[in-house]
């Protein structure tokens, strides 16, 4: 994958880091660019400007750490993502596509518990439609600790991984960056702790024989 441009597409900041933030080093490692963008600012009355940078800011800091090309940030509401249309988020994700025109793209999965998760990836299949002349070859959903996990436990809403990707020499890296989102860590059990962290990728790699895996699930995958 040298070489390539990826957009990692999540629809609040620190979910970037907990599905992604092992590729994301590792690719960038590989000299691929990789961009972010973030869905989402905190609802006004909800979350105060100070909190909202504030977690910005962590954002930035996580992301110098995984060397990550650019992050755009988009002022949509949350967690009110499934009062906006499809279209129009969409339509804002489509802007970020024609700008760095990825080859990857990586969306928050579709069973999230989290209802901005889900319009998020709604919108970035909308975005990502295999047209004539789209440079998108490749679409991944990721996993997010304290949304995949925690969803209905019917078939349709299950993550059932098919994609994993050895990130025991970026691990660390991993966890450096989630550290910088002070705002958003937990202590253990919450599955928004660093030791939670550390137990999904241990499974997801002792599923693949590694001591630490990412896991997604392959949207689609477009050779020729």
């Amino acid at each position: 994958m040298n070489g390539s441009k990826i957009l990692v597409i999540a629809p609040h900041p620190d979910d970037e880091v907990l599905g992604c933030g092992g590729i994301i080093k590792k690719l960038t490692s590989q000299q691929n660019e990789v961009w972010v963008l973030i869905m989402t600012r905190g609802k006004k009355g909800m979350y105060s400007e100070e909190r909202v940078l504030n977690v910005r800011h962590e954002a930035l800091q996580a992301h110098k750490l995984l060397d990550v090309s650019g992050t755009r940030f988009f002022d949509f509401s949350a967690p009110d993502l499934d009062l906006v249309s499809v279209s129009e988020l969409s339509l804002a994700i489509s802007e970020v596509i024609n700008e760095i025109l990825p080859d990857t793209v990586f969306l928050p999965f579709r069973g999230d518990l989290h209802h901005d998760h889900k319009a998020v990836f709604n919108a970035g299949l909308v975005a990502t439609r295999p047209l004539k002349n789209s440079t998108i070859k490749k679409i991944y959903s990721y996993e997010t600790l304290s949304e995949t996990e925690w969803a209905a436990p019917f078939s349709d809403d299950a993550f059932v991984p098919d994609f994993f990707v050895n990130i025991s020499g970026v691990f660390d890296a991993k966890l450096k960056a989630m550290k910088c989102y002070k705002s958003q860590l937990r202590e253990f059990p919450n599955p928004r702790s660093l030791k939670s962290i550390e137990a999904l990728a241990n499974l997801r790699g002792s599923t693949v024989g590694f001591t630490h895996a990412e896991a997604f699930m392959i949207v689609r995958i477009i050779e020729g």
